[in-house]
């Protein structure tokens, strides 16, 4: 088996660039290997800022040879008389480099077996890989030089090599070697000899090909540095995988800023250095500290420069958060309101103020419904956006709701209004925590209802994979708020009462709904099977997603046969017929009165497994319906009674789930 590497120098490539980039290469290679029918056992992709590399391994030495019938030319034709060949058949032949004897008759044509056979895959990788490559797609491709092309970055040089011998490439304007290049600061020659020499003889020249084992040094590297000052790091995933890709071989420098900059809300400092300037903040006993740690990309022992000028970038963006925060606290949160009437929410919906209103009325509906408090509910609602008009949000965004919460605290506003005007926000991501106060979770819900209203009375609901509003985020805080706190909201409601509220009257309740029933059966997907999440969903499941989840869960674990068959049978027997009240007059055979009394002892109020006990105790009686009674009588009466019997009983089935779908 061989082994083949492709390594692309390029001038920086932009970091959100090359994850995308790794993806489509191992699909890349792995779809081109397939449809050749090439064998293989791995295809792994490698990405540092200046390098993209794939190595492929346990490759053949060709293609597999291909037999392949071939059709000719009708055998009168093909043949004279006296059975030789004619010029036609000749032709046929000399095409397919076949002899006489290799020819054979099937349907009155002339036939023959060919081998096609295999290409060396040296061969196979020279025509295909350039291309493979250049359907890399990316956003502000460049061209460079003279050349039409374009890519994300120049390229500066390409390996190929297939076990110790090269594969002569050209991609754009660069032909292929067996010479790499190692880290600004190290080794700028090195020969690879084998591409099983090429992730250690990399290392040796300071660059870690390796993402997953370059995060993972800087992870460490993160940790030990900490602890040697009693400390823990902060870093989330999108940190970590951008100093991932903009580093091939990462060393720690702790650098110190005044402490003075400690008296700003916390969020603001730590995203500053996280967001703004990729450092890991520093927290030791709960409490954020001035020292962080930032991952340079350089090989020498020289740090001082280094730590200098990134205490001089920190300090510059600081002073401008400590200007701001005091600038912005002289007055009240509540001062900051009216301001909301300047911030347009979404074209023709209205301003930040009118969706404040709207929350006002949504959060105290929900409020009342849950019988909870509306005094802190409505101050929330009323401040939750004010943050919106300052000058720290406008320069910091992402910290919206965080720094709201700050100024409310300092314009001492009640603690659960703080912490619901921090909560509404979340869940920020599909990962992270809901609401844990009622204020925070009843006002974000009426929040993420009337941005999904919005968007969609808008006509702009999300299509394919875009989705710039985050109206799929959204749905999916509603649901996940809810479940996480067991709360009973008639979600189906609040969107009707979310679209009457807007200027721009659409009915599309429906499609709303349908939309938030689709988000929750795909964040349900990965727990339960998603047939049974259909079938559950055909009783409207927003009106209780909880509710909803329990009638999944007794589904899921249902293992009743005899029940699945005899809704089916119901179902089948029913199409689209809808029966009128049972009436016992036209009962005729005993066994219709007792299915009846059976039906009507169902109690559709008890726990979903005890009612899935009481369906399961209708089977005998629904079998012996169904062997002493026919349903379609010939008596007019008798046959409606039956159809009206049965959808009764389709009724209690349905009550639990839609059998047909499972």
């Amino acid at each position: 088996m061989s082994k083949y590497l492709l390594e692309v120098g390029t001038e920086e490539l932009p970091y959100k660039f090359i994850p995308s980039a790794i993806e489509q290469l191992n699909k890349g290679f792995t779809t081109f290997l397939n449809d050749n029918k090439v064998k293989f056992s791995d295809v792994k992709v490698y990405a540092t800022p200046r390098r993209l590399a794939v190595i492929v391994d346990g490759l053949g030495n060709k293609t597999e040879d291909e037999e392949k019938i071939v059709k000719g030319p009708i055998a009168k034709v093909a043949f004279d008389e006296a059975g030789n060949l004619t010029k036609a058949g000749e032709g046929f032949a000399r095409k397919n480099n076949l002899s006489k004897e290799d020819l054979y008759i099937e349907d009155n044509y002339v036939h023959a077996k060919i081998v096609i056979k295999g290409k060396p895959i040296a061969e196979l990788l020279q025509e295909n890989v350039p291309s493979i490559f250049m359907k890399l797609q990316g956003s502000h491709f460049m061209r460079w030089g003279y050349n039409d092309e374009k890519f994300s970055r120049p390229i500066k040089w390409i390996v190929s090599i297939l076990d110790g011998n090269e594969v002569k490439i050209k991609i754009i304007d660069k032909e292929s070697s067996n010479h790499s290049r190692g880290h600004r600061f190290s080794t700028q020659d090195i020969l690879i000899k084998h591409p099983d020499n090429y992730v250690e003889e990399m290392k040796k020249a300071h660059v870690i090909v390796d993402q997953t084992e370059r995060k993972q040094i800087i992870v460490e590297k993160a940790k030990e540095e900490a602890a040697k000052l009693g400390a823990v790091p902060y870093y989330t995933d999108d940190l970590l995988e951008e100093v991932t890709f903009i580093t091939e071989y990462p060393v720690p420098a702790v650098c110190e800023f005044d402490p003075v900059y400690l008296d700003i809300p916390e969020e603001v400092t730590v995203t500053v250095m996280a967001v703004h300037q990729r450092y890991f903040a520093l927290h030791k006993d709960g409490k954020l500290i001035n020292k962080f740690i930032t991952m340079t990309n350089y090989i020498g022992d020289e740090f001082k420069n280094i730590k200098a000028g990134n205490v001089r970038v920190i300090k510059a963006r600081l002073d401008d958060a400590v200007f701001f925060f005091k600038e912005d606290t002289k007055k009240p949160l509540v001062d900051y309101v009216e301001a909301l009437k300047g911030v347009t929410f979404q074209k023709g919906m209205g301003t930040m103020f009118d969706k404040t209103q709207r929350l006002i009325k949504l959060s105290n509906a929900i409020a009342g419904d849950l019988n909870v408090p509306t005094k802190d509910v409505e101050r929330t609602a009323l401040l939750c956006k004010a943050d919106l008009t300052t000058n720290l949000v406008f320069e910091f965004t992402e910290l919206q709701g965080f720094i709201g919460a700050d100024y409310a605290r300092v314009s001492k506003e009640d603690d659960k209004v703080v912490q619901g005007i921090k909560e509404h926000y979340f869940p920020l991501n599909a990962e992270s925590e809901t609401a844990k106060g009622i204020e925070g979770q009843i006002v974000g819900i009426a929040d993420k209802i009337d941005t999904v209203c919005a968007v969609f009375a808008a006509g702009k609901k999300p299509t394919g994979s875009s989705d710039p509003l985050g109206v799929r985020r959204a749905a999916l805080g509603v649901i996940k708020t809810i479940l996480d706190g067991e709360l009973k909201i008639d979600v189906d409601k609040y969107i009707k009462e979310a679209l009457k509220l807007l200027p721009v009257q659409r009915d599309c309740a429906d499609e709303v709904n349908e939309f938030f029933v689709q988000r929750m059966i795909i964040f349900l997907a990965d727990k339960y099977n998603k047939n049974v999440l259909e079938a559950c969903s055909k009783k409207n499941p927003l009106k209780d997603i909880a509710d909803y989840v329990q009638r999944v869960q007794v589904v899921s674990e249902m293992n009743s046969p005899q029940l699945n068959e005899n809704a089916n049978r119901v179902i089948r027997i029913l199409k689209d017929s809808t029966g009128e009240n049972v009436n016992e007059k036209y009962f005729v055979e005993p066994i219709e009165k007792i299915l009846y009394n059976a039906i009507n002892n169902i109690d559709e109020n008890v726990n979903y497994n005890k009612y899935l006990e009481e369906l399961e105790s209708l089977n005998s009686t629904v079998s012996k319906f169904f062997e002493d009674v026919l349903v379609m009588d010939k008596d007019e009466n008798v046959k409606n009674n039956r159809i009206a019997l049965l959808s009764l009983l389709k009724g209690k089935y349905e009550h639990l789930t839609d059998f047909s779908k499972i």
